[in-house]
């Protein structure tokens, strides 16, 4: 049986590689901000259309130590959604700081912006809002809303690596913008992330948090912790740049083979297409109604299971759910995040993905109903 997982890293050809980390035997230079990763920043710099950009050793570490270079006041309250891997909601903890969970959208999974001004209180701080999927929060909207309130914007962009929204690049909106180039990613360093802002000063805070807190040769006046990204972890980047577009565009085959089996069946809800989003499909989710489908979204997990197909529940559970703060959120206050965890299917999504695996996948799912 031809197993298929969820997802399949992209890599360069095995001589790309080893001609890219060639040199590094001749300096020896491995970490420590080095020529590769000095290359790959510039690089990104350029292909993300973002004014600054610093790398790190993976999307959590950019996503914790930006906050922290924010200085927020400690224990003040950050909005955010619990539709959201666990780096997002534990970077704001592990900060001091108090998540505030507001629901999403039930259709492109986004926070939802019409609910998040009855949310914010004399103790609120920021906003920390996820792209999902690859789809794009309402951007306009949070700029208006944390102008007005005098709030710092995080965006988690995790999912939208080279997504751009009116022709701009994603991560030049709020006043931080963070990636994962972890290997599951739809562009990957094997591990690493980057943070992306427009302030340089800002940018000498968090560079300065990412390496011990280390501001000179024989001066360390701040508490830093150690995230750099290493020069092989770079190399890796350097090469999977040069063939990202080239992925997109086959991930864009296989998705568009899944919506011509599952587009208009009943009980069926897939991905929205964004007005003025370029995407990069990074994720193919698709929710399940179990009234009018006929089927659970576990029975169909199960199903392709049992035919050697990896599928994912994402996300669930919720944040807010997890048992590491137990008794501590009601999951009921977000009630569209809490449906749609239930429900929800990331189906497997890669670049050689083959169509003819796609087609099967789809029978199985579409022989499920009942």
């Amino acid at each position: 049986m031809n197993k298929i997982l969820v997802t399949k890293s992209s890599m360069p050809e095995l001589d790309e590689y080893i001609d890219e980390i060639k040199d590094i035997w001749d300096t020896h230079w491995l970490t420590n901000m080095g020529v590769k990763h000095q290359k790959l920043q510039e690089e990104l710099k350029e292909y993300l259309k973002v004014n600054e950009i610093d790398l790190f050793t993976n999307g959590h570490m950019a996503i914790e130590l930006s906050l922290q270079a924010m200085n927020l006041p400690r224990g003040s309250e950050v909005i955010t959604t619990p539709f959201t891997f666990a780096s997002t909601t534990h970077a704001i903890v592990r900060n001091g700081l108090e998540p505030v969970f507001c629901d999403i959208n039930g259709d492109d999974f986004t926070i939802d912006v019409s609910k998040i001004e009855s949310l914010i209180t004399d103790k609120t701080s920021a906003i920390v809002p996820v792209h999902v999927y690859g789809n794009v929060c309402n951007v306009e909207e949070i700029e208006r809303i944390a102008h007005k309130y005098g709030l710092k914007v995080l965006y988690d962009a995790a999912h939208t690596f080279g997504v751009q929204y009116k022709g701009k690049g994603i991560a030049s909106f709020g006043d931080v913008s963070c990636f994962s180039f972890h290997a599951t990613k739809v562009y990957n360093s094997i591990e690493g992330g980057a943070a992306c802002f427009r302030d340089k000063e800002f940018g000498l805070d968090l560079y300065r948090l990412k390496n011990f807190g280390i501001r000179g040769p024989e001066k360390v006046d701040g508490i830093g912790a150690n995230a750099k990204m290493n020069e092989f972890c770079a190399a890796m980047g350097i090469c999977n740049l040069r063939h990202v577009d080239a992925e997109i565009k086959k991930r864009e085959n296989v998705v568009k083979r899944y919506i011509e089996h599952l587009k208009g069946i009943e009980g069926i809800q897939l991905n929205p297409v964004q007005k003025d989003v370029k995407p990069n499909y990074a994720y193919f989710p698709v929710v399940f109604n179990e009234k009018t489908f006929g089927a659970t979204r576990n029975e169909v997990f199960d199903a392709l299971a049992e035919h050697g197909i990896g599928a994912r529940k994402y996300f669930y559970p919720l944040t807010n759910t997890f048992d590491c703060f137990h008794g501590k959120y009601d999951p009921n206050e977000t009630p569209v995040a809490l449906h749609i965890s239930k429900r929800v299917l990331t189906l497997p999504l890669y670049a050689d993905l083959a169509l003819e695996d796609v087609d099967r996948i789809c029978d199985i799912i579409i022989g499920c109903r009942k």
